[in-house]
């Protein structure tokens, strides 16, 4: 498996885990949904995390990539409800 393929499961595995941790909390549906808003809410997430300065204190990247990635999709799927 060349390292490229590797980061790509890396990353729908976290947008999967993600999604899944948010539905959790906002209510969702099935496995599609969740990777989308994970895989959404991982940009976003770690777009807002950097652009407002915010560090976690953290030393495993891997939690802090599923932690902005969650936090990520909950706003995504909240931003979703409210427009439609």
């Amino acid at each position: 498996m060349s390292m490229g393929t590797q980061a790509l499961l890396i990353f729908l595995l976290i947008g999967l885990v993600a999604g899944f941790l948010a539905s959790l909390v906002v209510g969702g549906g099935g496995l599609i949904r969740c990777l989308l808003s994970g895989i959404i809410g991982a940009f976003v997430g770690g777009f807002l995390f950097n652009a407002l300065g915010i560090s976690l204190g953290i030393d495993n990247v891997l939690v802090v990539q599923i932690i902005h990635a969650t936090v990520g999709a909950i706003i995504v799927v909240l931003i979703a409800r409210a427009i439609a």
